[in-house]
């Protein structure tokens, strides 16, 4: 017996003292099961049941997604898109042997457990696309075997610690895109001397790159798109010799762009888009023979197109648009058989569209609009026959509408808007079965709509308004759901969507005819006679309309120079345009009022492209000056003009009218209606209130009035998308973009604005974009623009109304609570009234969770699923009626 109880001391005593020497100890599997068990028993929502087989009866080793090692400790834990939602439990730091956590693409909320800093054996963590928040673990940098770290998709916040790069020399790969992280790149990221790649993008990292970056010996993939970096990179990433993908996309980078790493050997990925680079492309000597993607967009480069980036073969996406070249397009270009997307829009190019490019048969974009371009529209182009996206609008391109479009069965949007087409819409283009969006608006073609568009079962965007088509709009089902508008401005045009029949314009034609027939010669005299009799009342008209534009020009101030003898350097030199009569005309009138522009104490407001100040004049008139703080791409007096001018006919009791315009080479000025009840975004949250906001607002703000300023916005929105010609998009709004007037009726602002707004990259978003909370998710993915963006804006805004709650808040330091979320989440875990204001109390509840619903809607995260703002009112309108009626 003492035998016995000797040998099972020293045991003890062994396995105690290998567990403070830090020796891997066998854990019992019983244990082992019990912390897999904690780990279940934290998940609160399994809803493809991935832990079924996680039953205490069962061996832990074959748990779904668990994995031992060859002496049964749990080695791996996989469980990746199993929607599974919790916390992470502290229990799992007693895996001693864990190597591998992977538990992307789940629910998880929280934060990582700091007892996890014991897991000393970890080389993988995979958390990515969860709901984790905070601020990031310091402790993960003292992992000593960690090679691979992915937080990416989470809504961590605050700044990079550096010490998450302390012990990093095992480190290969670390990414932490798409939270909401701040503060500067930490120049300790250099410590981790075999890393291969890291990706911040996605974030709100500001300042510069670290100086020493490309002294990491190995590093071959460097992502830093859509954050606010700034400074020179021209002395830091050619440097980077061994890089194969380079994104330094949506930044304010200046300076040179650093095109010299096109030529690395591995280089096969080159963005640099959406920055404030400049100069020119310069030749590349050599090219990647790797190089599939380049993307130099929405800079300021200038010069023409090198013709050594011909020399790029692999190349499948060239996108240099928005930027300044000029030129023509070579005709080399067409020599890149691989090439999928071509992108040149927006530049200052010219010439024809070379008929070489239908020679690139995987072409699947081709978007040259924007430019200067002439001729025709080359039939070559149809042998493009993958091609999925077609744009030449906004040109000047003339003749027909090839036929043989029909070869291109994979065409999804042909955009022809906007040239000087001629002859019908042809036949062929019925064959284009997979086409979403056609678009021929503004351009002179005739004859009527052919029968064969009905059979465009995916057409989802149509616009066949301002030709000269005419004849009967073909009673297709497919045809007339595009309703009234895309037929307008086609004389020739009747029957339905239309409101003029085709009766009508038969007899407006016949009787135009017969009375041309019945002219005998005494009407020819009679005629002859009153042109006689024209011509002089034509001179005094002359005289009357002289006069009368003297006076128009008295009502349109313009002001070109400082009046004579004037020495008062406050005055503004420049050009003053007035839409309202109500203003004052005179020059003395506005030289105070100019002058409010420097007093900060008129200031009542700013946003993403200026600052607003409130001028008064006497009478008790006042105006709200919207000073510009950016052009955005608007680059001329001209362009200027012809953006401001064409708001100024725009009427809708929910838009804040604009009443004018100024510009001078040093300032332009936006003058608009001055709103007295402020914006929404002060009335529903108050002023500089810290953290949450529910319930601190203006009390004024019942939910009878909040109703009325969801209704009057959505129909103003619905105005500017469905009644105006072209449809205007927003693309900025905000609760701080819609004023509330004396009776709490919605106001909208800074509508028709969106080449004003800072540069706009490829997904819509804008570098210095402020309107966090409101940005539709698919902009992130898509090339293309389009109205449901706004109505996903809106939906934000009907959720703000609802509840009371910022789009964004951050009650506690480490914690991020995103609106969307915050309401999905409440709703699967609570009731309804949950969500709602509490200062809501007492209001009817079925309009709140009506409302709601439809904030949810428009905030699907699928466009398509999204209603039209036209629906969106006709919701609220019915809402509303069916209240009052119950």
């Amino acid at each position: 017996m003492r035998r016995f109880y000797q040998f099972c001391l020293s045991h003890a005593v062994l396995l105690l003292i290998s567990y403070f020497l830090g020796f891997p100890t066998r854990v019992s599997p019983a244990t082992e099961q019990e912390i897999l068990l904690q780990f279940r028993a934290a998940i609160s929502t399994d809803p493809y049941n991935s832990l079924a087989t996680w039953v205490p009866s069962g061996n832990p080793c074959e748990y779904s997604g668990v994995f031992c090692n060859s002496l049964g400790f749990v080695e791996r834990i996989v469980l990746w898109n199993a929607s599974l939602y919790g916390v992470l439990p502290p229990a799992l730091s007693g895996l001693r042997s864990l190597r591998i956590l992977t538990l992307y693409g789940n629910r998880f909320t929280g934060n990582i457990p700091e007892e996890y800093a014991e897991l000393s054996t970890l080389w993988k963590i995979n958390l990515s696309s969860n709901a984790l928040s905070g601020s990031i673990p310091d402790f993960i940098g003292n992992l000593p075997n960690i090679r691979f770290l992915d937080l990416s998709r989470n809504t961590y916040s605050g700044e990079i610690p550096s010490a998450l790069f302390k012990f990093c020399y095992k480190t290969k790969f670390v990414s932490l895109s798409r939270n909401i992280l701040s503060g500067q790149i930490p120049s300790s990221i250099v410590n981790c001397s075999r890393l291969e790649g890291f990706d911040f993008s996605f974030n709100n990292l500001r300042g510069e790159l670290p100086p020493r970056i490309c002294e990491l010996p190995v590093l071959r993939y460097l992502s830093l798109r859509s954050n606010m970096l700034t400074g020179n990179v021209q002395d830091k990433i050619p440097n980077c010799q061994r890089l194969s993908f380079l994104d330094l996309g949506s930044n304010a980078f200046t300076g040179l762009a650093p095109f010299e790493v096109v030529g690395l050997q591995n280089m096969s990925y080159f963005n640099v888009s959406y920055n404030w680079f400049q100069g020119e492309i310069p030749g590349t000597g050599t090219c990647s023979e790797g190089l599939e993607f380049f993307d130099a967009s929405g800079n300021d480069l200038k010069g023409e197109i090198p013709l050594s980036i011909t020399s790029c073969k692999s190349l499948k996406v060239l996108n240099l648009g928005f930027n300044r070249l000029n030129g023509s397009i070579p005709v080399a270009v067409g020599e890149l058989k691989m090439l999928l997307v071509l992108n040149l829009g927006n530049n200052l190019i010219d010439g024809t569209i070379p008929a070489e490019l239908g020679g690139i048969e995987l072409l699947l974009v081709l978007d040259l609009h924007d430019l200067n371009l002439v001729g025709e529209i080359p039939k070559a182009i149809s042998n493009c026959m993958f091609l999925q996206e077609l744009n030449v609008s906004h040109n000047n391109l003339d003749g027909e509408i090839p036929d043989t479009l029909y070869n291109m069965t994979s065409l999804e949007a042909l955009d022809l808007h906007s040239n000087q087409l001629k002859g019908s819409i042809p036949e062929s283009l019925g064959n284009l079965s997979r086409l979403q969006l056609l678009d021929l608006s503004q351009n002179f073609l005739s004859g009527g709509i052919p029968y064969s568009l009905g059979n465009l079962a995916n057409l989802t965007h149509l616009n066949l308004s301002s030709n000269n088509l005419s004849g009967a709009i073909p009673l297709l089902s497919r045809i007339q759901a595009f309703g009234a508008s895309a037929f307008l401005d086609n004389p020739g045009l009747c029957g339905p969507p239309l409101k003029l029949s085709c009766s009508e314009v038969r007899n407006r034609t016949t009787t135009a005819s017969k009375k041309n027939k019945v002219l005998s010669n005494s009407v020819i005299v009679a005629i002859v006679a009153a042109v006689l009799i024209l011509i002089g009342v034509c001179v005094v008209s002359f005289m009357n309309i002289r006069a009368r534009s003297r006076k128009q020009d008295d009502a349109t101030l313009v002001v070109e120079s400082t009046p004579m003898g004037s020495t008062d350097s406050s005055v503004i030199i420049g050009k003053l345009v007035l839409f309202s009569k109500s203003l004052p005309t005179k020059y003395e009138d506005w030289i105070s009022g100019t002058k409010a522009l420097l007093d900060k104490e008129c200031m009542i407001g700013g946003g993403s492209i200026g600052t607003v100040y409130r001028t008064n004049f006497e009478g008790g008139i006042s105006i709200a000056v919207k000073k510009l703080e950016t052009l955005g791409r608007i680059r001329s007096q001209d362009e200027f003009e012809q953006e401001i001018g064409r708001l100024g006919n725009l009427r809708h009791p929910n838009l804040a009218a604009f009443q004018g315009y100024y510009w001078s080479p040093t300032m332009q000025l936006i003058l608009s209606e001055f709103v007295p009840n402020g914006n929404l975004y002060d009335n529903l949250h108050g002023l500089n209130f810290p953290g949450t906001s529910a319930g601190v607002g203006n009390s004024e703000l019942n939910w009878s009035r909040r109703f009325q300023v969801a209704l009057g916005t959505a129909r103003a929105l619905s105005y500017l998308h469905h009644d105006c010609r072209p449809p205007i998009l927003h693309l900025n709004i905000k609760s701080t973009n819609i004023l509330l007037d004396e009776s709490y009726e919605a106001k909208l602002s800074d509508y028709g604005l969106g080449k004003l707004l800072p540069i706009l990259d490829n997904y819509g978003l804008t570098k210095f974009h402020n309107a966090v909370g409101y940005v539709a998710p698919e902009l992130a993915q898509s090339l293309r623009l389009s109205e449901k963006y706004d109505v996903y804006s809106f939906g934000v805004i009907l959720l703000e109304l609802v509840t009371g709650r910022k789009p964004v808040e951050s009650p506690t330091v480490n914690e991020v609570v995103v609106l969307c979320e915050y309401v999905h989440r409440l709703l699967e875990t609570g009731s309804a009234s949950d969500c709602f204001d509490r200062s809501l109390r007492g209001f009817s509840e079925t309009e709140l969770i009506q409302v709601m619903k439809l904030g949810l809607i428009c905030t699907n995260d699928v466009p398509s699923r999204r209603p039209s703002m036209a629906e969106v009112v006709q919701v609220l309108e019915s809402i509303r009626s069916g209240s009052e009626s119950s």
